[in-house]
């Protein structure tokens, strides 16, 4: 969409036209998918975001500039091959994000020791209408894979990456050194906005992309080892109990945050008065637990403020924005007992994990290459699928500094009459916010047109695979008119395996992370999707089944680290599964199974 200069307002077109925002498809990169980024941008993509992350006026978006630079370092693709006017990695379709799968997939063929199946199994597991891959001439290149090659070699001796705490250091420096934003001025707050996306994001994005590829290798190299020796099974159990998995942290804090209120009757009392003014009341107790707890919880908002549902969308709401978002989830676990404790199965994964490695590497004894590779594997994996979650974070307190100074410019623009809410920054380009601190004539009318047009864009179902041209927004079906033939006792659905184990429980369906308070001790968590909002969730129930999802999706690396059998890719799991049914979870086979209903 057009900026302008007058203060009139632009048109945006009807509800059902289409979306204000979104790039070209690739005729040469054709297929295109919801698959992993739809777990972290489950909702349209607002215009703020789109203008920082995809394209916007002057060329494209740091996060696309990133995954270039990502793959470029990695070498499996050259800048001559890529489209320097589009985007070709990060696209977005009726307002939705979308990953290119044929990158990916070309990847694959070209790394040594992938393909093209291996990626989609990794990163975007098992969903309905993804077509199979065909290669195009232009997709093997000798001079690809001798580079990639290269990097894998370096994957599987490194020992630590030290790049990547250097990036935290930084970003450690961000936050503490973040201003006193209610003293700056109202374009001085979005220049420090722009400041930030220009000085250090699409550096932090293509180290995220760098190592989140990469963690493949280790994965790849024990899943087919696991599989040539008929041991399957094994897998999970391989990749679990980590440790140093940043985004499993703020689950632990959220325990023995927990575990406070479950042993004080006062903060009990608090909570169970029910969510609404509940941060409030905690701050009015004047009692040693209440002090203490409402100490021990503003030093959880400073270290993990930045997480929340949506987080990558910086007009989404975060526990330090919203902290009734974090306090909802310790609500659940103060009910837990105190053997749910996620140190003490967290613990049991991990010797597991060091008891089959001993045992997998004695089997290979006769085979040193083998062998060797596969002990290289299994350090790797404990370098690099951490350094995934840790290179996440980076980005995601990266994003949170600009929210936070986007939120000031909210709340005045707000008092001024000018935002309808606080987050109405989203509905604006970055010139575009400029110009209504400018002159606010005839900007809430633009931003309630948009507003509307993304709130239907909410409610309609995107594709989850798109190839070549993505149909006409007006013909795809609203998701209240979806409809799943339920499961019935004795029926199952065939998921992807996320975490080991098997559990049983009463499934509760949960459909919003802010407001999980159905979710009981021992109940299966039925969701559509586990950004980090959701993973605090994991600890108080039994298991875990969500519609969406892969092996390497970061919350199933979360997963694994808390220790709760575990189900993804489960297509219509929230819709097919009836709340209230008893259900067995295989996280080893991916299988849930309808016991009673």
């Amino acid at each position: 969409m057009d900026t302008h200069d007058t203060g009139v307002a632009p048109s945006v077109g009807d509800v059902e036209g289409g979306y204000f925002v979104g790039t070209r498809t690739s005729e040469r990169y054709p297929l295109w998918t919801r698959a992993n980024v739809g777990e972290v941008f489950p909702d349209p993509v607002a215009m703020g975001t789109f203008d920082l992350a995809f394209q916007n006026e002057d060329g494209l978006g740091v996060a696309e500039l990133g995954f270039r630079d990502a793959y470029i370092r990695i070498g499996a693709f050259t800048e001559e091959e890529l489209d320097p006017d589009n985007p070709v990695f990060l696209g977005v379709f009726g307002g939705y994000a979308y990953l290119n799968a044929s990158l990916s997939r070309i990847f694959g063929e070209r790394a040594p020791g992938l393909s093209a199946e291996v990626i989609d199994q990794q990163f975007f597991g098992t969903q309905p209408g993804i077509p199979a891959y065909e290669a195009h001439p232009d997709d093997p290149s000798p001079e690809a894979t001798e580079r990639i090659g290269a990097t894998f070699q370096w994957v599987l001796t490194a020992d630590s990456l030290p790049d990547v705490l250097a990036d935290r250091e930084r970003v450690d420096a961000l936050c503490a050194s973040r201003p006193d934003f209610a003293s700056m001025g109202d374009h001085e707050l979005v220049q420090f906005i722009e400041h930030l996306v220009t000085d250090g994001f699409r550096e932090l994005f293509a180290q995220h992309i760098f190592i989140t590829f990469l963690a493949a290798v280790p994965a790849g190299i024990i899943t087919e080892v696991c599989t040539a020796i008929g041991r399957p099974q094994d897998i999970l159990r391989l990749i679990a109990g980590l440790g140093d998995v940043e985004s499993a942290a703020p689950s632990l804090a959220m325990w023995t945050l927990g575990r406070q209120v479950a042993a004080s009757e006062t903060l009990t009392t608090a909570f169970e008065e029910g969510l609404d003014g509940l941060d409030a009341r905690l701050r009015d107790l004047e009692d040693d637990d209440g002090r203490a707890f409402a100490a021990a919880f503003d030093d959880f908002l400073v270290a993990f403020g930045a997480r929340g549902p949506n987080e990558w969308e910086s007009s989404c709401p975060t526990w330090e924005t919203d902290p009734v978002l974090a306090l909802a989830a310790i609500d659940r676990m103060r009910l837990s007992p105190d053997d749910a404790d996620p140190a003490t199965r967290h613990s049991g994964l991990v010797a597991d994990r060091e008891r089959l490695g001993a045992e997998i590497t004695d089997l290979l004894a006769g085979d040193p290459e083998t062998q060797g590779q596969f002990a290289a594997a299994l350090q790797s994996a404990k370098v690099f699928l951490p350094g995934r979650e840790r290179t996440k974070t980076n980005c995601v307190r990266h994003v949170h500094e600009m929210r936070m100074a986007a939120h000031e410019v909210g709340r005045r623009m707000v008092e001024r009459g000018v935002f309808p809410a606080v987050n109405s920054y989203g509905m604006l380009t970055f010139s575009e916010l400029h110009q209504a601190i400018d002159d606010p004539t005839g900007w809430r009318q633009v931003i309630q047109d948009r507003t509307v047009i993304f709130e239907h864009a909410g409610q309609v179902q995107e594709p989850f695979v798109v190839v070549g041209e993505p149909p006409p927004m007006a013909e795809w079906p609203r998701r209240d008119a979806i409809t799943y033939e339920p499961v019935g006792p004795g029926e199952s659905i065939q998921g992807v395996p996320g975490c080991p184990g098997v559990s049983r429980g009463r499934a509760r369906v949960v459909i919003d992370s802010h407001d999980p308070t159905g979710l009981e001790p021992g109940d299966v968590l039925v969701a559509p999707l586990t950004d980090p909002s959701w993973t605090p969730l994991f600890v108080p129930a039994a298991g875990v089944v969500v519609d969406v999802g892969a092996p390497l999706s970061h919350a199933i690396i979360v997963s694994r680290e808390l220790g709760i059998p575990c189900v993804v890719s489960a297509t219509g799991a929230t819709q097919r599964i009836p709340d209230g049914a008893l259900v067995e979870v295989n996280g080893d086979t991916g299988t849930v199974t309808v016991l009673e209903a």
